[in-house]
């Protein structure tokens, strides 16, 4: 018995931190939660994120730190895809139906849950640059999660063209409200960022401009490459390589590689009606993908953060999600949408991820913010909210989706996918 645990330690420590390895098991544990999720009615990817958050440093750590940052091409180019596939959904036809209604949404729910986290967290006693910096945090979202399941579900309708046009322009909003944000937090504690205020203004907005210049060239430049190309594999190898490269200059430019990928799939969309078959040619890229960006998320949450929020934790996490339910019931009943938006869209725009991280490390590396004595706890707090809206959003949207009537398929009991007949 001691010669074979003897063995097990030593093969773990000679596989433990190995890359190939930790790309396989991240794989499998990922396809293996994904099955067992769908047999408790999930959607595959809550799987794969509590599969990521098992193997990874906080629980068994068989997926060590320095593994996850050497796998930090996936999520670009995962979230390159998502993007290029919510950038199609903007067709200009559509937009001048839908569009308004979206602006309407999105712009209320953005500035409700604004309004909710920050004076749920001054009532319960948080500084006010705190509150104000968490709560402009608190309303960017998650799109990686609800294009995944409204993929696995071929979900489609009115309902899932407003809930993709919300979240794609949520962030670039929510990019915005954080610069005016923290031009004022600065103010009232007594610092301020070089070039003062303006400057704090002005960055967002050329953040922005400059990652739709990008997406436009580039959106043209592959329009022009792939316009009258019969063979699938060059179109693959093109959009990805644009994909790759889209990202890889928006990230070295400290501009979105999100607004800038969305962009590209909207030039590619209404350029030509052609392009259309550049999503159906990218959907198998799809499984793989997104297995391993939602397990190499899960590695990166930590059940440590739960408890060093605080009391505040929880009123930032109850606050949110009321801020986005009801502001998006809110801004549909304004954009007098339908029922069934008021009544589902909020439960999509629960989860919260990479944007809400660059927004709070963003945070730690300005000197006005640095050294404030709450800094630590708001790191905790947004990291926390993640961790808990990472896991409990999915279901959610799933849930939206399907009792919307959107889906076209539903998850069976025992994991199989049948045909949805909710009206």
């Amino acid at each position: 018995m001691t010669a074979v645990l003897d063995a097990l330690i030593e093969f773990r420590n000679l596989i433990h931190g190995n890359l190939i390895f930790g790309v396989g098991a991240l794989l499998l544990a990922g396809f293996a939660g994904g099955k067992l999720a769908m047999r408790f009615r999930l959607p595959t990817i809550s799987g794969y994120i509590v599969a990521g958050l098992v193997l990874g440093p906080s629980v068994l750590n068989v997926v060590p730190d320095h593994i996850v940052e050497s796998l930090a091409p996936i999520p670009h180019i995962a979230l390159g895809l998502i993007a290029i596939t919510i950038g199609a959904e903007f067709r200009i036809a559509k937009l001048r139906a839908t569009g308004r209604n979206i602006l309407i949404i999105t712009t209320v729910q953005l500035i409700a849950t604004f309004a909710a986290v920050t004076v749920a967290l001054r009532a319960f006693g948080a500084p006010l640059p705190m509150a104000l910096l968490l709560g402009a945090i608190a309303s960017a979202t998650a799109p990686a999660a609800t294009v995944a399941i409204a993929t696995e579900l071929r979900a489609r309708g009115p309902l899932v063209s407003t809930l993709f046009g919300v979240v794609a322009l949520d962030d670039a909003f929510c990019i915005t409200l954080f610069g005016f944000v923290m031009a004022f937090a600065a103010v009232l504690v007594g610092g301020g960022a070089a070039g003062g205020p303006a400057a704090m203004i002005v960055h967002p907005l050329r953040e922005i401009l400059t990652s739709v210049f990008i997406g436009v060239m580039f959106g043209y430049i592959v329009h022009r490459l792939v316009l009258n190309r019969r063979s699938n594999n060059e179109i693959i190898v093109i959009v990805l390589g644009f994909v790759l490269l889209t990202s890889g200059i928006t990230v070295s430019l400290h501009v979105s590689p999100l607004i800038a990928n969305m962009t590209m799939g909207f030039v590619l969309i209404n350029l030509s009606p052609k392009n259309s078959r550049i999503m159906r040619i990218l959907e198998p890229l799809s499984p793989p993908i997104y297995a391993a960006f939602f397990a190499l998320a899960g590695t990166e949450l930590d059940v440590r953060t739960l408890a060093a929020t605080g009391i505040l934790g929880l009123v930032y996490l109850l606050a949110r999600a009321a801020g986005k339910y009801g502001g998006a019931y809110l801004g549909a009943t304004v954009a007098r949408d339908s029922a069934i938006t008021r009544k589902y869209l909020g439960l999509g725009l629960l989860p919260q991820a990479g944007v809400a991280i660059g927004l709070i490390l963003v945070l730690e590396d300005t000197p006005t913010f640095t050294h404030l004595p709450y800094m630590q706890q708001m790191v905790n707090i947004v990291l926390a909210s993640i961790l808990v809206n990472e896991i409990i959003g999915p279901p959610l949207t799933k849930l939206a989706l399907e009792r919307s009537g959107s889906a076209r398929r539903k998850l069976g009991a025992r994991g199989n996918t049948t045909r949805s007949t909710e009206a």
